[in-house]
This record gives structure tokens, sequence and C-alpha cells, in this order.
């Protein structure tokens, strides 16, 4: 049929499509689309979402830190360079885990004094050489896949501090599900985090949009930023800036 020919073209140009944009450029009902959507998710072409689809699957399986900073890396230091711009002389930041905060920290080189919170051991063994960074590294559980702390006790400290910016990676950034990690003790963190930060800055790169994972971190519009590569969907940039979220290309 060519009408489901023309949905899977414009997804594979897109990578994630809504309904209703499906509907206005094919000039036919919603029902008829998502009867389409169902058909074509039935032969294996595309995974449905709450009022689109996508060419990957939405749900997201864990993955170790090692396993994960092998892909999009080029994507991810772009990201990475770009972010270190977003911190100034004597700042006081948060970076949370996951490989593209890794490689921020990896670019970050103040003059002056820096405060950094973490939670990530990564991002302490790459700033912990640089005498002008004064490092609170978050204590609890280790995670093995992740290498970052959890838990209640990395709660309790962040109860006593505050800090400009939160610079935060997720496993998946969905227009209606919000941010989400795979792992719920993690999103409780992250959960503190935000409530000590005046600015919420996410780190993703373009593979993350579209996608959910199990432990929902928050809202779109409890951020303010989102930097990440030039493969975004036009569509899901449009949607997010509708929802008041700047979205910085790398």
């Amino acid at each position: 049929m060519i009408r489901h020919e023309t949905i899977l073209n414009i997804l594979a140009k897109e990578k994630h499509i809504e309904v209703l944009d499906i509907c206005e450029e094919l000039s036919v009902s919603a029902v008829t689309i998502r009867k389409d959507l169902k058909f074509l998710e039935e032969k294996g072409l595309l995974f449905r979402t709450h009022g689109g689809a996508s060419l990957e699957n939405p749900y997201i399986n864990e993955k170790a830190v090692l396993e994960k900073e092998k892909i999009y890396v080029e994507e991810k230091n772009g990201i990475a360079k770009l972010a270190a711009t977003r911190i100034v002389e004597n700042d006081s930041i948060m970076i949370a885990s996951g490989t593209t905060v890794q490689a921020l920290s990896k670019c970050i080189k103040p003059k002056n004094k820096l405060t950094v919170i973490t939670s990530s051991l990564y991002v302490v063994l790459h700033l912990i050489h640089d005498k002008n960074i004064e490092i609170l590294q978050l204590g609890g559980y280790v995670r093995h896949s992740s290498a970052s702390v959890i838990g209640a006790y990395a709660a309790q400290i962040l109860d006593s501090v505050s800090c400009s910016k939160l610079f935060l990676g997720v496993d998946g950034i969905d227009l209606d599900y919000g941010l989400s990690t795979t792992n719920l003790e993690e999103a409780q963190l992250n959960q503190k985090m935000l409530a000590s930060a005046q600015k919420i800055i996410v780190l993703a790169d373009s593979s993350k949009f579209g996608k959910k994972s199990f432990a929902k971190i928050c809202d779109l519009n409890a951020i303010n930023e989102i930097i990440t590569d030039k493969e975004i969907s036009p569509i899901i940039k449009k949607r997010l800036e509708e929802k008041g979220v700047v979205v910085t290309i790398v």
C-alpha cells in the first residue's frame, strides 16, 4: 500500500513520527493511521509509541558503562565540549552518572576554583588531578554497571547542598513520559539532584529520543536545556521547544 510506504519513508528520515503529523501529511484520520501503524508493527517494520511510532524499540535494557561508552563516541564528545562552555568561573556544579557526562568531565579545565558534586566514580577519576577543582563525591552503594553511587546516603548529602547547574545523563527521552533511566534508585537520586540545582542541563545523543525506560526521573517541564547532536528528529526538536525546553544542537 502506498500509504504504508509513505509512512515508512517518513519514519526512515525522521526516526520518530507523530500520528497527528502523519494525519496532516496524508489527509487521513487518526483512526486510519493508528491501524496502519499497528499493521506495520505486526510486520516488524516499526515500534508503536504513545501518539506515534519509532524505528527503534522505545523500551531500553540496561547496559554496562564500559559497553555504552563505545557507542556514539563522536557525538558524545561533541556534546561534552559544548556543555563545558556552560561552566563559568568559580562555579558550583553537579554531574550525574552516564557516559556523556563522563565525557564532559574530560573537557573541564577551570582557570579558577570550581566545585563539583558527583555520583560518578569515573568523573572523580577524571577531575582528581586538577587542584582548581574541589570535589564532593557522593557516598553510598556502588552500581557496578554505571560505576556510580545510589541510595539514601547519597540522597541525604544532597539535602545540605545547592549548585548552579546539574549536568544530567539519561537513558531515554520521551515526549510524554519524560526522562528515564534503567534503575529506580538512580532515578530517585537524580530527582534529589534536580531539587538541588538551579538549572538542569541534559546531555543526550540523538539515539535517546523516543525511548523510555523502567524508572522515570522527571517530566520535560522540569528541565531547562538539552544538548544533543544534529541527528535529532526535527519533529521531536519542535515538540520539545513547544514544551519550553531549549534544544542546543552540536
